[in-house]
Parts: C-alpha cells; sequence; structure tokens
C-alpha cells in the first residue's frame, strides 16, 4: 500500500495512492489518491470518500519526522572505496534534522557555504511504532514501510568539518518522497532491488541495495541499540557509488524499484 501526504490547496491530508508503476517509478496517469482520516500511523487506516486524481494534488514529504532523520554513512563498498573511506566495522551513523526534510518536487537550496553540492541517492526505512533495543529479527514488527531519499550533502564541509552535522543538516538536505510503501519485505532489499540516481535525465548511480554492507533489520537494530526511535523517525541506509556534484538549475531523480521516484531541483534561496 503507498501512504502519501498531500495537498490540494488546503490543509495536508494523508491517502492511498492507486494505480501501476512503470520501469521508471511514475505510475499511470489515471492514478488516484483516496484520503484517510488522520495520520494512518497513529489512527490506522480510515478512508474517506473523497478521491482525488494525482494529477490533480501536490504531494508532500510523506512523513515529517517527529525528532530525527538517523543517517548511515559508508554502507555500499563501492562508495566507500570511491571517496577513499575504509569500510566501517559496524554501521556509521550520523543525523539529519527533522528541518532538514522536504517533499517531491521541493526545491533543494544550494547553500552559500559551500562549492561542492552532492547527491546521494538511498532507501529510507520509516519506523512505525516506539521502540528501543530491537532485536535483528523483530525488526519487521518496528518498520512502517519505505520510501525514498536524497542525502543532499555538502562534500567540501564534510571534509572540513570532519564530522557530519553541517553538510548534511541544511534545510532542504532530505528530501523524502513521493509516498511510503508499507507492503515490501526487509528480504526484499537483501535479495537486491534497483536504486537509480538521475541528473537532468542522465544516470548517475546504477546500483542494488543487494550491496548494502548492512541489511535493513540489521540498521534497525543497531540504531535501536542506541537511541528510541519514534513514529515517524527515518533511517536512510545509504547510497552506491557514482555520487558527484550539483549545480543550481539541475534536476535530480532517485527512482526505487517497487517504491517509486523522487524528483527535485537545484535552486538558490
Amino acid at each position: 500500500m503507498r501512504i502519501a501526504r498531500f495537498t490540494t490547496g488546503e490543509e495536508p491530508q494523508f491517502g492511498v495512492v492507486t494505480g501501476e508503476l512503470d520501469q521508471h517509478g511514475q505510475l499511470e496517469e489515471d492514478a488516484v489518491i483516496v484520503a484517510l482520516a488522520g495520520d494512518p500511523m497513529y489512527v490506522g487506516l480510515k478512508l474517506l470518500e473523497q478521491e482525488h486524481r494525482l494529477a490533480d494534488v501536490r504531494l508532500l514529504a510523506p512523513v515529517l519526522p517527529r525528532s530525527k532523520v538517523v543517517g548511515i554513512g559508508r554502507n555500499y563498498a563501492a562508495h566507500a572505496a570511491e571517496l577513499g573511506h575504509d569500510l566501517p566495522e559496524e554501521p556509521l551513523m550520523f543525523l539529519k534534522p527533522n528541518t532538514s526534510v522536504v517533499g517531491p518536487g521541493d526545491p533543494v537550496f544550494y547553500p552559500p557555504q559551500t562549492s561542492e553540492l552532492h547527491y546521494e541517492g538511498e532507501l529510507a526505512i520509516v519506523i512505525g511504532r516506539i521502540c528501543r533495543d530491537v532485536p535483528v529479527e523483530q525488526a519487521t514488527d518496528v518498520i512502517y514501510g519505505y520510501t525514498v531519499a536524497n542525502d543532499v550533502t555538502a562534500r567540501d564541509l564534510q571534509r572540513k568539518d570532519g564530522q557530519f552535522t553541517r553538510a548534511k543538516g541544511f534545510d532542504s538536505f532530505c528530501p523524502l518522497g513521493p509516498w511510503i510503501e508499507t507492503d515490501l519485505d526487509p528480504q526484499t532489499f537483501t535479495d537486491g532491488v534497483a536504486l537509480q540516481t538521475y541528473v537532468n535525465g542522465d544516470v548517475v548511480q546504477d546500483g542494488t541495495t543487494a550491496d548494502m554492507i548492512f541489511d535493513v533489520p540489521t540498521l534497525v537494530a543497531h540504531v535501536s541499540s542506541v537511541m528510541t526511535l519514534l513514529p515517524g523517525d527515518v533511517i536512510l541506509t545509504g547510497t552506491p557509488e557514482g555520487v558527484g556534484p550539483l549545480q543550481v538549475g539541475d534536476e535530480v531523480e532517485v527512482s526505487i524499484a517497487g517504491i517509486g521516484s523522487l524528483t527535485n531541483r537545484i535552486t538558490t534561496r
């Protein structure tokens, strides 16, 4: 099931998106969204007699994390190698503030403090309930679903600061969307799901989740052993090789098979 957050120009609502995805992660033209009564993460799935053509609404970030976005660095060996880093012995964690989250079609701002802005297409895990110290074998119990993310990074600031907070924490540096897919099993990603990033229509990342060093259940267990996770918190699972620079005006699309595509344009504030 695809759970989206949207607006028709009024107050944001949640809804269930219907329709089939094409090979590029786009929905067919006659796709619709059926409105829900409240946030389904808290009140369950309560369908309303209110339906809109998907083309007639504006999709928003499908989740607004109550507390945090947890990033995982160097979770693909080839990506670690392209940046000249050793492989981590355990998941390398960092935090992005929830104020960095934006939705599909929202602008990503190129800050004046950087001259080396990079894209990082990633699979994102959405947590469904409050949890702590989750065993690997019970990770599925706390996962609400999955969405697409772009872990935008000011690479020069990352090198300069020696840690990730500023480089990854600017407003708009965490696009999420287009919706949350709730019907995927973590084993799907272990077996391998295609993840591609496009800049201005050209493929710049072409990876598979089978290449993740630490799989989805391991990441949930590791992060929850350090901090309590709340409903709506997001874990970014790392990016494949092929990261690179962006310029103002570039359009970035991240596509994950079985979930969908997330597109944002780089702009100045």
